[in-house]
């Protein structure tokens, strides 16, 4: 599986920007995937994560309420709509991709780096104040 992700870019604290992740090869539309971002200086943390059908989502505390994933299967493609962006959300952001079929989801493992197979390369946002 191929992970790329786009839409990445510069923008003024309040603004928004939608990233996508499209897979491709054998696709992992059929289980959870992710967003993960790096900040300078920081290790690499949890954004958000969605189940395979989409119905299930969750956050870290730092971005809830103001981003939201989703997922489009029929284009194996996962979105990141993030809003009222804030210098600290600046990173490098990373799309991740769990191998397998329709695993149950738990919270306490979709924010563990270990649970995912596949990464894309990452895109940066920049968030000026």
């Amino acid at each position: 599986v191929q992970l790329q992700a786009s839409g990445g870019g510069l923008v003024q604290a309040g603004g928004s920007l939608r990233l996508s992740c499209a897979a491709s090869g054998r696709t992992s539309s059929s289980n959870t995937m992710g967003w993960f971002r790096r900040a300078p200086g920081k290790e690499r943390e949890f954004v958000a994560a969605v189940s395979w059908s989409g119905s299930r989502v969750y956050y870290a505390d730092s971005v809830k309420g103001r981003f939201t994933i989703s997922r489009d299967n029929a284009k194996n493609t996962v979105y990141l709509q993030m809003n009222s962006l804030k210098p600290e959300d600046t990173a490098v952001y990373y799309c991740t991709a769990k191998r397998g079929y329709r695993s149950n989801w738990n919270v306490r493992a979709v924010v563990r780096q270990a649970q995912y197979d596949y990464w894309g390369q990452g895109t940066q946002v920049t968030v000026s104040s």
